[in-house]
């Protein structure tokens, strides 16, 4: 899996899904089911988050970044 970071573009809490932009200035779609994964509640946009890709290239988890 590969992780990447980026700030959320838009969120639709109906469907939990929304769009992500990268810091290389993609943007990336990820699903209710990776909302999910994470175990979040909600997402603002202008939030930092930190996605899982897996070997698709799909978006299979999103998290906030945190500070250690």
């Amino acid at each position: 899996m590969r992780a990447l970071q980026g700030t959320v573009a838009t969120f639709e809490p109906d469907t939990r899904a929304g769009t992500v932009l990268l810091d290389s200035g993609a943007e990336v779609v990820f699903t209710g089911d990776a909302f999910a994964a994470g175990g979040l509640r909600l997402l603002r946009p202008g939030q930092r988050v930190r996605l899982e890709r897996d070997d698709t290239g799909a978006v299979s988890l999103i998290t906030l970044v945190t500070m250690v």
